[in-house]
C-alpha cells in the first residue's frame, strides 16, 4: 500500500512548519527565475508598484525609462503624482482595464470620447493623468504632449524584457459613452463629476481575467519576447464607492485580483505570480508590516517583500542578488528635495527618481480629501 501524498511534501506545504514556525518570505516563491541577468524591466500598476524600482536598481538591474523630464526643465519641480518618474509617465495604473486601454491608445486602437477636459481657455487637462502639475495651455499642445507620451509607452514595452504589473483595485470610474477608465473619480483630483457621463464599476473575476489576457496579448504584440510578473498590492482601499464597509470592499477587491492573477499565471507560460500580497497581509506578518494607519506597508514589509523577490532574480554574476539594506537604498536615492537635479539620464539621477516615486501620493487618496 503506497504512502499518502502528504508524506513527501516539503515543510512549506504545512501550516505549522511553513507558517507558524520559521516562516521565511524567500520560501513562498518556488517558480523559475523572475528576472535573468542583463534583462531590462518595465513596471506599472498601483502606487505599491513603485516600491520595487529602487531595490531593482540598487541590485544592479536596468529599469526602463523612455519619458523623463529634460534637464532644462528640472527647476519646475516634481509632478503632484510623479508621472514623469515611471517608465513612460503614465503614473499609477490601478485597474487592469486601465492598463489595457493605455496600450490600446498607444497602438491607435482606442480613442476615448473624453480625451481631454477643458478647464479654461489656457488649461487643458488629461483625464488619464489628472494630477499633472503643468497641464497643456492649448489643445494643440495637449495633442503633441499626448502623442509623444503614447509613443513612449510603446518604446518602453519594446525595450523591456520583463513587465512587472501590480494589480491594485477592482473599483473604477468609467466614462459612460465608451467605458474609458479614469485613474481617479472625476472631480477628486481634477475635472468635474457628471453622473450623466461618469459611472462607477466594480470589476468581477471574469472581467479582470479577460483583461489580463488582453493586456498580455497586446503587450506581446508590441514585444513578443516580453515576460510578465504579476503581483497584487497589499495596500487596502482608501475608500469604497460600494455600499459595503471599506474592509469588506477591500477583501472583495484583493480576492478578485489574487484569483485572476493566479489563473493568468496558470494559463500563460510567460507569466509568473509573485506573492507580495501574501507576504505583507498573511497571519504570519508582524504588526510592524503596516504603518500606524494600518494601510501603508512599512519599510520593514517592503524590505521583506523585495528580499523574497530578489531571491528569484539572477544577478550579473549569475546568482541571486542580495536585497539592498535600507541604508543602501537610501544612499542611492537621495531625498525628494533633490529631485530637480534628478531629471537627467545618469544612473545616479535615475535612482534618485525611483526613490521619490515610491513615496508619491496616489490619486486614489484624493477620494478622502
Amino acid at each position: 500500500m503506497a504512502p499518502h501524498p502528504y508524506r513527501s511534501m516539503p515543510p512549506k506545504a504545512f501550516w505549522r512548519r511553513g507558517v507558524a514556525n520559521g516562516f521565511d518570505p524567500v520560501d513562498v516563491m518556488a517558480r523559475p527565475l523572475l528576472i535573468h541577468r542583463g534583462e531590462k524591466v518595465v513596471s506599472a500598476g498601483s502606487c505599491f508598484a513603485a516600491n520595487i524600482v529602487p531595490y531593482l536598481e540598487a541590485a544592479g538591474f536596468a529599469y526602463v525609462r523612455t519619458e523623463v523630464v529634460p534637464p532644462t526643465f528640472g527647476a519646475i519641480g516634481d509632478d503632484n503624482f510623479s508621472y514623469g518618474r515611471f517608465s513612460a509617465s503614465y503614473g499609477n495604473i490601478y485597474t487592469v482595464r486601465q492598463a489595457v486601454q493605455l496600450i490600446e491608445r498607444a497602438m491607435g486602437r482606442f480613442r476615448p470620447v473624453e480625451s481631454r477636459w477643458i478647464a479654461a481657455a489656457d488649461i487643458v487637462l488629461d483625464p488619464f493623468r489628472p494630477g499633472l502639475r503643468y497641464p497643456a495651455s492649448s489643445e494643440a499642445e495637449f495633442d503633441a504632449i499626448t502623442t509623444r507620451h503614447l509613443e513612449c509607452v510603446l518604446e518602453a514595452l519594446r525595450e523591456a524584457d520583463v513587465f512587472v504589473f501590480t494589480l491594485g483595485l477592482t473599483e473604477a470610474w468609467l466614462s459612460r459613452p465608451d467605458g474609458a477608465v479614469f485613474p481617479a473619480c472625476p472631480g477628486t483630483v481634477a475635472g468635474i463629476f457628471d453622473p450623466a457621463m461618469h459611472a462607477f464599476h466594480n470589476f468581477s473575476v471574469a472581467e479582470v481575467s479577460a483583461d489580463l489576457d488582453r493586456l498580455i496579448a497586446l503587450a506581446r504584440e508590441v514585444n513578443p519576447r516580453l515576460r510578465f510578473v504579476l503581483t497584487v498590492s497589499p495596500v487596502p482601499l482608501v475608500a469604497t464607492a460600494t455600499r459595503e464597509h471599506v474592509l469588506v470592499a477591500t477583501t472583495y477587491s484583493k480576492s478578485v485580483l489574487r484569483v485572476a492573477a493566479g489563473e493568468a499565471a496558470e494559463r500563460h507560460r510567460e507569466v509568473s505570480y509573485f506573492p507580495a500580497y501574501e507576504i505583507v497581509t498573511g497571519p504570519q506578518a508582524p504588526w510592524d508590516f503596516y504603518e500606524a494607519d494600518r494601510r501603508e506597508p512599512s519599510r520593514v514589509a517592503i524590505d521583506n517583500v523585495m528580499r523574497a523577490f530578489l531571491s528569484r532574480c539572477e544577478s550579473s554574476a549569475g546568482a541571486a542578488p542580495a536585497a539592498p539594506t535600507q541604508a543602501a537604498v537610501a544612499a542611492e536615492t537621495p531625498a525628494r528635495a533633490a529631485a530637480p537635479e534628478a531629471s537627467s539620464d545618469t544612473p545616479d539621477a535615475m535612482q534618485a527618481l525611483s526613490r521619490a516615486v515610491a513615496e508619491a501620493l496616489c490619486e486614489e487618496a484624493a477620494a478622502e480629501l
